[in-house]
């Protein structure tokens, strides 16, 4: 099994909600381990660039809106498999779609809302998790 990487965001609808420390134990109960966090307000120029792969979307507009409506924490999470890993403990995008236990379901509001950002592949976590960290940053 591969150590790997993964970018992370707890989401504003979870930051609001001071739930970010439940969620960091579901994650680290899964054997992933947090390197590297920080808590940053994401700007609207920083949202849309980081989600520019979603720009032709119908949802592109709102994921921008919800971004950027309260702070975010980013993190960098490390372990076996962990982008696999993340996504799964993550669950579906909306909650009432995700099993039972994943993060989604238990703290998501709805799927605009769904309290977490997980990278979806090994190459887009690297370039996600350059955009919010510097290589000093991570804990190795």
């Amino acid at each position: 099994m591969a150590i790997e990487r993964t970018l992370s965001i707890i989401k504003p609808d979870a930051t609001k909600r001071n739930i970010t420390g439940l969620i960091n134990a579901k994650l680290e109960s899964v054997g992933l381990r947090i390197v590297a966090q920080k808590m940053i307000y994401m700007s609207q120029s920083q949202a849309e660039q980081f989600y520019i792969v979603h720009k032709n979307r119908a949802f592109y507009s709102e994921l921008i809106s919800v971004m950027i409506a309260g702070p975010v924490i980013v993190q960098v999470l490390e372990g076996e498999n962990a982008v696999s890993k993340n996504r799964e403990v993550m669950g579906a995008t909306d909650p009432e779609k995700s099993e039972i236990g994943t993060i989604r379901r238990e703290f998501g509001l709805d799927i605009s809302h769904n309290s977490v950002h997980g990278s979806d592949s090994i190459e887009n976590a690297k370039d996600e998790i350059a955009f919010f960290f510097k290589e000093d940053e991570i804990f190795k």
